[in-house]
């Protein structure tokens, strides 16, 4: 068609037109459909139709230039006769033209139609897609979101037992303090470093690594806590992004040429935030650096959680096991003092019973040493008597041999029992020293037993220790 309109034009310029201007008309109508041939060759097939709209306003224009050229165009010098009626030519190919124009807009009405049409359908699908885009999102969005509430309330429930674990070590600790204290105050000869020193130092060291690892643990919650609510509050603003550019997009979907009438006259007051320039491909990484982000705190929780609850089973059973082994020795501790101590109770017992028996002893041996001077007095007696006997009588008879040895053998019997009642009495004090000793010995025992058997052992009896 357009090359049909073209050719009429020319053979009507060559008809009536000056051929100077006809020159320059030709070319510019010819510079017109050039145009539009290479337009419409060069696109693609689906903007075929918005090119051919373009082209026709393009020609559209040069026809109304080429109208205004013609109207303006000097017209050769006719006879009186020719200038009598109407140019009846120039009359035809204005008709013709306003014949061709309105042609050309009604096509150009219905292919406006067209492609508003198609346009609003590729608008509709487009924006379907994108709100199907951002559900996919969302949903996956919601699942780590659940995920990573539900990791946050376990994270606080662990921790909140690794605070009670914390806490149930300070009695522990402060009952062994005050056993190391108290025994401290036992007597020098008992202030020994036995098995039951030993035991208590290495459960207080048990306990104090154990409460300061516990520590340790709830700072790491603490902070995992945070890094799981940070992903939390980037997985929240996301999902509220999108819920808002859901609802942008659902409305765009369902808005006609009539609703946004009423938006007009919302439009002023709305804030309009600058616009980002997101692609696509951007526009998805940021969820899924969210969604990433997410997992990741999420995976790190899991081994936090795993490697905690086995710390707190491992430190529940070392300090079960080293408040047992410590139990033990302070049972053995005191079965051994308590042994020792009745030993001693017998010895001394014994002791007591010896020291009555030198006691009768040395009673008796003074006895006998009375009995023997009094005999040893007699023959002295006996001798003193017989030196009175006349010169010639002092005779040296078996008599007197036998009062001479008497009181020989009197006075060496009295010697010895002297002797032995001095041995005696040395035995005693030998036995007033063990004597004294062995209660002293068994004064301490019971000292030692009462702190270890009555002090410590109340202090140790509320011990429990539970697993975490």
């Amino acid at each position: 068609m357009i090359l049909n309109f073209l050719a009429s034009e020319l053979s009507h310029f060559k008809m009536t037109a000056a051929p100077v201007k006809l020159t320059a008309s030709v070319h510019d109508v010819s510079c017109v459909a050039i145009v539009t041939v290479c337009f419409v060759t060069s696109e693609l097939q689906r903007d075929a139709e918005d090119i051919k709209t373009a082209t026709f306003r393009v020609f559209f224009n040069r026809t109304e230039q080429v109208t205004d050229r013609w109207r303006t165009m000097s017209v050769p010098e006719r006879s009186p006769l020719q200038n009598s009626g109407p140019n009846l030519v120039s009359i035809e190919v204005m008709r013709n033209h306003s014949e061709l124009f309105r042609a050309e807009c009604m096509r150009l009405i219905l292919e406006s139609d067209k492609a508003c049409k198609r346009m609003q359908n590729d608008d509709n699908k487009r924006l379907d897609q994108r709100v199907r885009d951002i559900q996919f999102l969302k949903k996956e969005l919601e699942v780590k979101l659940e995920e990573i509430i539900v990791e946050i309330d376990v994270l606080i429930a662990l921790q909140g037992r690794v605070a009670m674990a914390l806490e149930a070590c300070k009695e522990p600790l402060r009952v062994t303090v005050v056993c190391l204290e108290e025994r401290m105050k036992r007597l020098p000869s008992e202030r020994v470093h036995d098995d039951v020193d030993r035991e208590l130092l290495k459960e207080r060291e048990v306990i104090e690594g154990v409460a300061s690892l516990l520590q340790r643990v709830l700072e790491q919650i603490t902070e995992q806590i945070r890094l799981n609510r940070s992903a939390k509050y980037h997985l929240e603003q996301d999902l509220k992004e999108k819920f808002e550019a859901q609802c942008i997009d659902n409305s765009c979907a369902i808005m006609t040429t009539n609703s946004i009438k009423n938006q007009q006259k919302f439009k002023n007051t709305l804030t309009v935030l600058p616009s980002l320039t997101v692609t696509p491909k951007q526009w998805e990484n940021i969820s899924e650096i969210n969604i990433t982000k997410a997992e990741q705190q999420k995976t790190n929780s899991l081994s936090l959680r795993a490697l905690v609850e086995s710390l707190l089973e491992q430190t529940a059973a070392d300090m079960q096991k080293q408040v047992q082994v410590t139990t033990e020795s302070f049972q053995l501790n005191v079965q051994e003092i308590k042994s020792a101590k009745s030993q001693m109770e017998d010895q001394l017992s014994k002791i007591l019973s010896e020291f009555a028996s030198q006691q009768r002893i040395r009673e008796d041996l003074l006895v006998a040493i009375t009995e023997n001077e009094h005999f040893l007095s007699l023959a002295q007696a006996r001798l003193d008597v017989r030196r009175q006997r006349p010169a010639k009588e002092q005779c040296h008879d078996p008599a007197q041999t036998q009062l001479l040895a008497e009181v020989q053998q009197l006075t060496a019997h009295i010697n010895r029992l002297h002797e032995a009642v001095a041995r005696s009495e040395g035995e005693q004090r030998t036995l007033v020293r063990c004597q004294l000793e062995l209660q002293e010995n068994i004064e301490i025992k019971t000292s030692s037993l009462y702190i270890d058997e009555v002090i410590c052992s109340q202090h140790r009896e509320p011990i429990i220790i539970h697993n975490f």
